[in-house]
C-alpha cells in the first residue's frame, strides 16, 4: 500500500483492476479546500493516457513489477517467441503484450520482459538499438544546407527519418522511445 506522497514518475500502481503508470503529477494547494494530486497515467496494456485526480494522503495500491531477461527468437503468424535468460524457458507472445517494440526487435535481441502476478503484460528495449538501413534514397549532391532528412526503411521493416548522407547497408543508432534517427554506427 502507498499513498500520494509515494508518487512520482515511473511509479506503476494498480486502479481498478488496471495497471498504470505514473507519467506526471502535480500537487495542487487550493485557497479552498484540501489538497489534492493531478496525475497523468498510462495505461500499461492499451498505452492510454488518462487524467486523474487523487485527494492528498489517500492509499494507492502499487504494483510490484518483476523483471526478467528475455531473448528475442523469432516471429510466426502474430506470435513472437523468446527465451527467457534465467531458466531457459520458451515464452509465446502476443502482438499486444510486444507493442511498439515490435517496430525494432531483431532476432537475438536481448530486452526486459514485465511481468505482473506470473503474466508477461509487455516489454521494454533498451533506449538505443542498432539497424541496417535496407532501402532509402539516393542523397542530392547540394541539398545539405537545411540539414535536411529523407525517410529510410530498416531491417526490421519500421521507417524512419535519416539525414540525407545516409545510404543503403549503412547502420543507425535510433531512440526506441521517439522513433528517432540519432547517429550513424
Amino acid at each position: 500500500m502507498a499513498t500520494t506522497s509515494d508518487f512520482r514518475a515511473g511509479l506503476v500502481i494498480e486502479l481498478d483492476g488496471e495497471l498504470l503508470s505514473i507519467v506526471d503529477y502535480q500537487h495542487i494547494k487550493p485557497g479552498k479546500g484540501g489538497a489534492f494530486l493531478k496525475t497523468k497515467l498510462k495505461n500499461l496494456k492499451t498505452g492510454a493516457i488518462l487524467d486523474k485526480s487523487f485527494r492528498a494522503g489517500e492509499k494507492i495500491d502499487k504494483a510490484y513489477l518483476d523483471k526478467r531477461e528475455i531473448e528475442y527468437l523469432y516471429r510466426a503468424d502474430n506470435l513472437y517467441y523468446f527465451l527467457n535468460q534465467t531458466n531457459y524457458e520458451e515464452l509465446i507472445l502476443t502482438d499486444s503484450q510486444v507493442g511498439d517494440a515490435r517496430k525494432y526487435l531483431k532476432e537475438n535481441d536481448v530486452c526486459t520482459a514485465l511481468v505482473y502476478k506470473g503474466n508477461v503484460f509487455s516489454i521494454e528495449l533498451p533506449i538505443f538499438v542498432e539497424l541496417e538501413v535496407l532501402e532509402t534514397e539516393p542523397g542530392v549532391r547540394g541539398d545539405t544546407v537545411s540539414g535536411g532528412t529523407k525517410p529510410a526503411r530498416l531491417e526490421t521493416g519500421t521507417g524512419i527519418q535519416v539525414p540525407l548522407f545516409m545510404s543503403k547497408g549503412d547502420i543507425v543508432r535510433v531512440d526506441t522511445r521517439s522513433g528517432e534517427y540519432v547517429e550513424r554506427v
